[in-house]
């Protein structure tokens, strides 16, 4: 045999026995055997992750031919991420899985996990990433969440959480990502995160008004979602000036009136406020967003005019207005064929609004209705 040869033999020996000794640390080893036996076996077809947990070898030892296909990364002999496939495991998350200390990532999103969430696990020390989402897990979150110091993206979105937001919330410094929308929340939202960039705490029972506090510091904050909730009030000026806002969605809440100061610089794109009681005249300062897209105000109890303001906004493309009270006639610039604006005016008061275009296929209220909104004061439409 050559000496390269012999070389490249002595090194694949090597690599063999170095993968075989290997062991797994046994804490680690108890909390995986723990997380599948929490699990029903009917539960766990045979191409899933979980059937080729076999413990009769070592969860970190390659190669994995047979068993642990999937489901669990290690480092050396130490568990980093426990991502389960979404096969519609049903069972409960064993509070063990607190002795996998060296975990990074925990991944269980889409399947048919329920009880309350281990409050040991917010005891991890290295974790990152918590996805729970789409699953069953009931009970509150903790105020021991802010124990995940290194924690960037928890998302435990779609369950059955129930209770309010915990106000230990600001002590996650690394947070970037926060989604706990469709759950049971309630009461109002508390300080948040400095670092976040994504809030979704949309389809809750989340109440309050907005407030500065809870806003306070966020200079990265990038998309809000806060639809479908029961939050009241003003939606306030300072709220749209959030330096590096770019997406806002607060329809389907309970507005009553929005406050828009003209900015001196904004990233703002999109806008939806629809859904809502606001009252009062179409904000004219929108137009002075200077990236603003897509505007929506759909279904409030707005009066007057549209603002000629609107049609002469070039990043304009999207724009609902329909369902309020406007009257008058819309500009004229939207039907000239020199925007491509879509959306709708539809179900307002308003005269002339052209059938052959898009803006106005749904129809005008009966005069009947804008009379009485307007108490008499309508001229019939022309």
């Amino acid at each position: 045999m050559s000496a390269a040869g012999a070389s490249f033999l002595f090194l694949l020996l090597s690599t063999v026995a170095a993968a075989s000794s290997i062991t797994t640390l046994s804490s680690d080893i108890a909390a995986l055997k723990a997380i599948k036996s929490s699990i029903k076996p009917t539960t766990i077809p045979s191409y899933t992750c979980l059937h080729s947990w076999d413990f009769t070898s070592d969860p970190c030892s390659p190669p994995r031919v047979t068993h642990f296909l999937c489901g669990v990364t290690c480092s050396g002999n130490r568990v980093t991420q426990l991502t389960l496939d979404p096969a519609g495991y049903v069972g409960t998350l064993s509070p063990l899985v607190s002795q996998l200390t060296q975990l990074i990532t925990i991944d269980l999103t889409d399947n048919k996990f329920s009880g309350p969430i281990p409050s040991s696990l917010f005891f991890l020390p290295n974790l990152q990433t918590l996805n729970l989402g789409s699953n069953s897990f009931s009970g509150v979150i903790p105020p021991s969440v802010s124990n995940l110091k290194k924690i960037q993206t928890l998302d435990i979105s779609r369950n059955s959480l129930s209770g309010s937001l915990p106000n230990t919330l600001t002590s996650l410094s690394q947070l970037t990502r926060l989604d706990l929308s469709f759950n049971k929340l309630t009461g109002p939202i508390p300080g948040l995160p400095k670092n976040i960039i994504q809030l979704a705490l949309k389809g809750n029972s989340l109440s309050g008004y907005l407030q500065k506090q809870s806003f306070q510091g966020l200079t990265q904050l990038e998309t809000v979602e806060l639809s479908e909730n029961s939050l009241a009030g003003t939606i306030p000026g300072w709220f749209f000036l959030i330096p590096s806002l770019q997406q806002v969605n607060l329809a389907k809440n309970s507005f009553t009136g929005v406050e828009i100061f003209k900015p001196i610089d904004s990233n703002l794109v999109a806008v939806d406020l629809g859904f809502n009681r606001i009252t009062g005249y179409p904000p004219t300062n929108f137009s002075a967003y200077p990236m603003l897209a897509s505007l929506t105000l759909s279904y409030n109890k707005l009066r007057g005019r549209i603002p000629w303001e609107y049609s002469k906004k070039p990043t304009l493309s999207r724009l609902f207005l329909d369902g309020n009270y406007l009257i008058g006639l819309p500009p004229k610039e939207f039907f000239s064929g020199k925007t491509s604006i879509s959306g709708s005016l539809g179900d307002n008061c308003l005269k002339l609004c052209p059938v052959s275009s898009e803006l106005c296929v749904k129809s005008q209220k009966p005069l009947s209705i804008c009379k009485q909104a307007y108490r008499g004061k309508l001229k019939p439409k022309s």
